[in-house]
């Protein structure tokens, strides 16, 4: 049984790292200056959630590979 975590997890981290990145895209930019320091986070935050989604499947996928 050929069970890979990291396949769910990464695609967890794509759908909400998108959803966030898309949230932050779309959102207006007077509610970041007044309450964050002038920071998108949830633009910054999806960016990142993204990666790290990208990174673990392309780490499954690698994984796949080998066996």
């Amino acid at each position: 049984m050929n069970l890979d975590i990291r396949y769910p997890i990464g695609l967890l981290f794509l759908v909400i790292g998108g959803i966030l990145t898309v949230f932050g895209l779309i959102s207006d930019k007077a509610i970041y200056a007044a309450h964050s320091l002038s920071l998108n986070i949830n633009l910054s935050w999806g960016a990142v959630m993204l990666v790290f989604g990208l990174v673990m499947v392309f780490l499954a996928k690698a994984g796949a590979k080998k066996d």
